[in-house]
């Protein structure tokens, strides 16, 4: 059958984001050798790199424990809100954990940030998979379902006091009794507030990403994984009034070749950090295993997925720049909005794809416009 992707998006340029690398150990649990730097100075000029070679979003990742490979880590609000002003175009997304968060205190912080910036702070909602960041802390750690009805609760305290007065809010999980926030956004054409991220694969996270998120992140998936994520979670937003759009996380490999890509992936998988990996697998696997219904994030990820611990491998965008740029538009025709990307070696490889492959998918993007391609897929 032929399904046309969401009307409202379709046609919009494809958008670009990378994984700031502010936690040690790059973004594969491996041994090989990935010129990529935590550190505050080498963040700062990748930023300033990525939006003068066509990236429009980056995401710091929240971690608060050394475990599975990132021995080190920077905050995740705090360097966002460092990136922001180091750049002047880049939108900067901070991964955040409610239950460490309260909503208001949080809400406070991105409006400054976002003031500050001139309107281009964001979040991503983070349910928690990682036990002992809360039980060490002496915080309760809800049942999957559970986190993911505090997240919902926590999204819409943070919408609710970003775009109105005198809120009030009586939830399970959160009060907000006649509170106002000042000043509110920066204004932003087309935006009423920072935009709000949230991922997942369960049908819990699906719900949420339908029902209350402005954008839903799928980990790593080939194509008709996403489809099946895009189809529900679209179904839900639908039912709730709403239209998301959708990211979709991937490693990437450029290379001359596809051979020369591919060799460079096993050489990653080969030199895998296997204690981190395992460990890795334990904790995550067991939030997976959780759900109702067994289809929580990681589930069904091998070892080999976990290597690039967003199974970023599976999007299988290897090879040369001509063969990546098409497999990203047959990703936008099923009705991806943005990419979400690892590199290796982001000192080098940030910079060589946003000139040599963002390029080349705005001309496929101009092409279809000119031919009159509805951007749909047959399948």
């Amino acid at each position: 059958m032929t399904d046309l992707r969401t009307a409202s998006t379709a046609h919009e340029p494809l958008r670009f984001a990378y994984w700031v690398p502010n936690v040690s150990g790059g973004l594969v649990v491996s041994n090989i050798e990935q010129r990529t730097s935590w550190r505050y100075e080498d963040n700062v000029r990748l930023a300033r790199t990525a939006e003068s070679v066509g990236f429009e979003y980056a995401l710091s990742q929240v971690r608060y424990l050394s475990s599975y490979g990132a021995a080190q880590q920077h905050e995740s609000t705090s360097i966002s809100l460092a990136l922001l002003l180091a750049t002047e175009k880049l939108r900067v997304i901070a991964a955040v954990h409610p239950g460490l968060w309260e909503p208001a205190v949080l809400a406070k912080y991105i409006l400054s940030a976002d003031q500050f910036s001139q309107g281009r702070a964001a979040v991503n909602v983070v349910s928690g998979w990682f036990k002992d960041e809360y039980t060490k802390l002496g915080l309760p750690w809800l049942e999957h379902d559970e986190r993911y009805r505090r997240s919902a609760e926590f999204i819409e305290v943070l919408r609710s006091l970003w775009t109105q007065e005198h809120v009030d809010f009586a939830g399970d999980f959160y009060r907000v009794n006649d509170f106002t926030l000042r000043p509110g956004p920066h204004p932003v054409p087309g935006r009423a507030h920072p935009e709000i991220f949230q991922g997942g694969n369960s049908t819990a996270a699906r719900f949420n990403g339908g029902a209350h998120a402005d954008w839903y992140f799928s980990n790593g998936k080939d194509f008709d994984g996403f489809t099946e994520q895009y189809d529900d979670v679209t179904r839900i937003a639908a039912e709730h009034g709403r239209t998301v759009r959708f990211g979709l996380n991937a490693f990437t490999i450029i290379r001359d070749t596809e051979a020369e890509a591919r060799a460079q992936l096993r050489e990653i998988i080969a030199q895998a950090d296997h204690a981190a990996v395992e460990g890795f697998r334990r904790s995550v696997q067991q939030a997976g295993a959780a759900t109702p219904d067994g289809k929580g994030m990681w589930a069904d990820s091998s070892f080999d997925d976990l290597v690039q611990y967003n199974d970023g491998f599976r999007t299988q965008l290897f090879g040369p720049p001509e063969q990546v740029a098409e497999r990203i538009i047959a990703y936008k025709k099923r009705g991806v909005n943005l990419f979400l990307l690892g590199f290796l070696h982001f000192e080098d490889e940030l910079e060589d794809f946003g000139r040599r492959v963002i390029p080349l998918v705005r001309e496929m993007e101009a092409d279809l416009l000119r031919t009159g391609d509805p951007i749909a897929v047959a399948r």
